[in-house]
């Protein structure tokens, strides 16, 4: 799964791309109705991108953002100063549960062009 969000003039959205192991895509586009900050698009498209996965009933997932922050934050390689991403990350714990196995990797924007 890749995801990625997004925050500028006309709003904010995610954008949410899962590659099965035979090479099939599944597109997601969603948009935010709620003013949020560039850190907090980023959560949302991950947490959406986890639900939509749970719904799919996939079991093992590998996940790539291009968001340091989130990507180091549900690794627990950095902690959160920040109440709004530990109540994002908290939501995200909760769901790793539904998996067999979930691994987080960060990867360069210029990568991420799927899920942009």
């Amino acid at each position: 799964m890749y995801f990625d969000g997004t925050l500028n003039i006309n709003g904010a959205g995610v954008g949410i791309l899962f590659i099965t192991l035979t090479k099939d895509k599944l597109h997601y586009i969603l948009r935010i109705h709620f003013p949020a900050s560039n850190n907090a698009t980023e959560y949302e498209a991950c947490l959406h991108g986890l639900c939509i996965a749970i719904a799919l009933g996939v079991k093992c997932l590998m996940v790539y953002g291009d968001s340091a922050l989130v990507i180091n934050q549900l690794n627990k390689d950095w902690s959160s100063s920040s109440e709004k991403m530990d109540a994002y990350c908290a939501k995200i714990r909760k769901l790793e549960g539904k998996f067999y196995g979930i691994e987080y990797h960060h990867m360069v924007q210029d990568q991420n062009q799927p899920a942009d």
